[in-house]
């Protein structure tokens, strides 16, 4: 049993409802939360090092290493169900939708670092560290996911029950009408 079988099982009525009628957006809501690590650890390993005179530079490194574990997944998970359109297009809108997202999610580093001048010598190494972290990896984050799902659903995988969804786990033959998946 896969460990999300595992807790759509054990949710109480009505959540098990919620959580299947809602599964594209708490899978879009995992797979961010995955790629939010990879991002965070990635821009601070990089902030911290190579790239420590260049933190904005380290952050769009970080979200494109991101946005590209965040297709694969979206695409062969989140959005199984949803299509639409030739591969080639559909890879070509979500890097689009994406780069926009990347610069959405810079926005406010760039604004606390180069307008606000919340870095060192201004502030503290300490506060510098925190402003970078809620500029980029909380407010920038929740900016780029809203417009990301956004984006998603109305350019990237713009049909709903485009692709036959596979039946492989019996969580998936679950619906509001048949919650506990019973025959």
């Amino acid at each position: 049993m896969s460990v999300v079988e595992s807790v759509v099982r054990r949710l109480p009525e009505p959540l098990r409802s919620l959580a299947l009628k809602h599964r594209e957006l708490l899978k879009f809501a995992v797979v961010g939360g995955v790629c939010f690590v990879i991002d965070t650890v990635i821009f601070f390993t990089l902030k911290t090092t190579v790239l420590s005179e260049k933190p904005v530079t380290a952050k769009i490194v970080a979200t494109l290493v991101a946005t590209i574990v965040s297709y694969v997944l979206n695409r062969e998970w989140s959005f199984k169900t949803r299509g639409g359109r030739a591969r080639r297009h559909e890879a070509a809108l979500f890097f689009l939708v994406n780069g926009i997202g990347i610069a959405l999610n810079s926005l406010p580093l760039w604004v606390s670092r180069y307008l606000l001048h919340l870095q060192e010598p201004h502030i503290s190494r300490v506060a510098e560290e925190l402003s970078d972290f809620l500029s980029a990896q909380v407010v920038g984050t929740l900016i780029a996911m809203a417009f990301r799902w956004w984006g998603y659903k109305k350019w990237v995988f713009p049909e709903a029950d485009f692709r036959p969804r596979r039946v492989t786990r019996s969580y998936d033959r679950l619906d509001d009408e048949n919650p506990l998946g019973h025959p």
